[in-house]
Order: structure tokens, then C-alpha cells, then sequence
């Protein structure tokens, strides 16, 4: 105990660095882990959380018993496996691409027009999107100037999934390449003058040198992708999504929103969804965790 007591003395700068965000985690996302007890009781408000009643896993008959609940489970598979296999890629392909471009002030430009989108508000990009594919919104007025009938782009389900694929790709693609290119960025440039010596091409190079520790980020980040699968983006579709694309659109975080504050089901009935997709996210967080490290022989986490 004395030696634990001289590291932390020894590296107490360290640890108040660090500090804020242990605190942070422990009152936002541990404490109020107790509430996950909502999910086998009938919650009385006069009761409170603990007195409550249990109710022998009735939420959970009631979950699994709820027709809304299959599709909003089945969407949220289907849009977060989109997702990893539609938008994953895009970063790793922009990185390698603007690591090619030389350096200078091109680079940056590029790197700044990409990145910005980041730091727009699913709220006001919404704002945007539903504005041009409105019924009297800039596409609907370009299609009509051409000669071709106007289409419900917000109310059709599958050109509305598309929608929320590429507008969260050009929101987040330039912001997420940034960790492959600090990866890229600790290359040593000499492995590159003597690759070029030997008679290596671009390709060559990119293959041979830069690939590599792309693929080791790309592993990390693929298992922390992998371990959100059953969030799908609530930001994003909430503000974006209507009615009539629920069908296609409604995942199981909108789904829980509407059950707690909506549908009047109960917060016991939203804490069972919720804990279930918690449960699914951390399997599926060290399942992908076990593959990378047994089949694609990566460090892993």
C-alpha cells in the first residue's frame, strides 16, 4: 500500500490530469447504473426505485412480446451493419488519399473543408436536409426545372435510409480520418526514401509501408465500432427521421424514447430495452475483440 501511495505522489500530476474525466464517468455513467433495477420492477412513483415492487420479469414479457420492438431491433442490425459497411471504409480511403497529396498548402485545405462538417449540429444539418428534399425544396424544384416528377425523398424508406448514410458521411468521414492520419503521421519518412530507392512505386509504398499501421488503427476502431452496434446514431435520425419512415427507420434508442416519454409504457419497459442493448453491445464488443486478435492477428484492446 505505502509503494501505491509513492507512485500515485510520484505521478500526481498525471492523476489530476486524468481526474475530471474518472469523475465524470463515475457520476454520469456509473452511479446512475442502479436505475437498471427499473428493468424487473413495476415502478411505483410513490415507492421509488428500490421500494418498488418486482414484477418477475414482466417487462421483459412485454418487450419481447411487442411487435414494435422486433422492427425497431431489426433496424437498428441493419443500419449499424450499413454503417460498418458502408461509412468504415470512407475514413480509411480518405486517409490514404490525403496522405498521397503533397505536403503543403493543398493538404491543409483539403483536411479543413473535410473536418468542418464535424462540428455542425445534427439539429441544424437536419434543419438543411429537410429543407432540400422537401416537397418544395431545392431537389424536388431541380427535378421539376428538368422535366422529371418530384420524389418524397423523407417519406420513402429506402431513399431515406440512403439520405441518413450519406449526409452522416460527409458529417463525419473527414473527422474520423484524423486518428489514421496521426497513425500515418508517426512513419518514420525515411522507410519511404528507401522504398523509393528499390524501385517502389506510389502504390507500392502505400502497400508496403503505409497499409500496415492503417490497418492496425482500423482494427481498433473497428471493435469499438463493432461494440456500438445496437446504438445506430439517435442523434441523426431523431432529428431527422418522420412517421412515416418508422418502418424503415426506427431504431431501438428512438424506440426507447418513445415508450419512456411518448407511448406511456413505463420506465421499466424503456430500462429493459435498454439494458438488453447493453448486454448485446458488450457481446458483440468482445467478440469482435476475439476475432481481430485470432483471425486478423492484431493487438486488439
Amino acid at each position: 500500500m505505502k509503494q501505491l501511495w509513492k507512485e500515485i505522489a510520484k505521478h500526481k500530476y498525471l492523476y489530476v490530469l486524468v481526474a475530471p474525466i474518472v469523475i465524470f464517468y463515475i457520476i454520469f455513467s456509473y452511479i446512475p447504473m442502479y436505475g437498471i433495477v427499473l428493468a424487473f420492477k413495476e415502478f411505483d412513483y410513490s415507492k421509488g426505485i428500490l421500494e418498488s415492487p418486482w414484477n418477475h420479469f414482466q417487462n421483459f414479457r412485454d418487450v419481447f412480446g411487442n411487435p414494435d420492438f422486433v422492427v425497431a431491433f431489426r433496424n437498428t442490425i441493419l443500419i449499424s451493419l450499413g454503417r460498418l459497411i458502408i461509412e468504415f471504409p470512407i475514413p480509411i480511403f480518405l486517409a490514404l488519399l490525403l496522405n498521397e497529396i503533397s505536403k503543403g498548402r493543398m493538404t491543409r485545405i483539403f483536411q479543413t473543408v473535410f473536418t468542418f462538417p464535424h462540428f455542425i449540429s445534427w439539429v441544424v444539418l437536419s434543419g438543411i436536409i429537410v429543407g432540400i428534399f422537401s416537397d418544395q425544396g431545392m431537389y424536388n424544384q431541380i427535378l421539376t426545372v428538368i422535366g422529371l416528377e418530384k420524389k418524397s425523398v423523407l417519406t420513402d424508406g429506402p431513399s431515406f435510409t440512403a439520405v441518413l448514410f450519406l449526409s452522416n458521411i460527409w458529417k463525419e468521414a473527414g473527422w474520423s480520418c484524423i486518428l489514421y492520419l496521426a497513425a500515418i503521421a508517426g512513419i518514420n519518412p525515411e522507410l519511404y526514401e528507401a522504398a523509393a530507392v528499390d524501385g517502389a512505386n506510389r502504390f507500392q509504398q502505400m502497400k508496403a509501408i503505409t497499409w500496415p499501421v492503417v490497418r492496425s488503427a482500423a482494427a481498433i476502431l473497428l471493435i469499438l465500432a463493432v461494440g456500438q452496434t445496437m446504438n445506430g446514431g439517435f442523434d441523426q435520425i431523431f432529428n431527422m427521421y418522420n412517421p412515416a419512415v418508422y418502418k424503415y427507420t426506427d431504431i431501438l434508442d428512438t424506440y426507447v424514447y418513445r415508450s419512456a416519454f411518448t407511448d406511456s409504457t413505463g420506465f421499466g419497459f424503456a430500462t429493459t430495452v435498454g439494458l438488453l442493448k447493453s448486454i448485446i453491445n458488450f457481446a458483440l464488443l468482445f467478440g469482435a475483440n476475439y476475432l481481430v486478435k485470432t483471425i486478423g492477428k492484431e493487438e486488439g484492446l
